[in-house]
């Protein structure tokens, strides 16, 4: 595995439009874990992947009407078989997080890498899952040497009482790898 022009080589990269440029004084050096499953708890469609493109089809379940209108990406999506996808260059700012804050900096898309796992804030992730977010960890910290182990954190800690993802279960000792 390994980076070129901010994208990830030999994955498949689907181009979202939701996406901005960083501010010019920006540093990346913030990872936000995420996860997501459209509907809630069903993995074996790509429904994510077309609300990351805008492509939602709102008549497939009527959860669906209210994200209409939200405009969202993350740079990273794995799946629950551990298959990668990314939406928006490292460089580019995706819109993940939201309204947020971490250590006193507000809007942490603006120096953050956003990274969903498919899945929900109360089911446990798959053993592959993990295994592809370590690579991809280990990879996002050689590349940007300003994101370490320590600024990996989750929706929760940069959205806190707005968000729970990734949620209790969530296994935060796969860090323990990437020391």
């Amino acid at each position: 595995m390994d980076i070129k022009n901010h994208k990830i080589l030999n994955i498949q990269f689907l181009d979202s439009p939701n996406y901005n440029k960083r501010p010019k004084d920006a540093i990346i050096d913030l990872v936000v874990i995420h996860c997501i499953s459209l509907p809630r708890g069903k993995y074996k469609n790509t429904n994510v992947e077309k609300f990351f493109l805008n492509e939602s089809d709102q008549s497939l379940d009527k959860n669906f009407e209210e994200t209409k209108v939200l405009k969202v990406s993350s740079h990273l999506y794995i799946k629950r078989d551990g298959k990668i996808i990314q939406f928006v260059p490292f460089n580019k700012r995706a819109w993940h997080a939201g309204k947020s804050s971490y250590e006193g900096i507000e809007d942490c898309n603006n120096n953050s890498i956003g990274i969903e796992l498919q899945g929900t804030d109360s089911s446990k992730f798959e053993k592959v899952q993990y295994n592809a977010l370590v690579k991809v960890l280990k990879l996002l910290i050689s590349e940007y040497p300003n994101i370490t182990p320590r600024r990996v954190v989750g929706h929760s800690d940069v959205a806190p009482g707005r968000k729970t993802d990734p949620g209790y279960c969530f296994d935060w000792s796969i860090l323990k790898e990437l020391k």
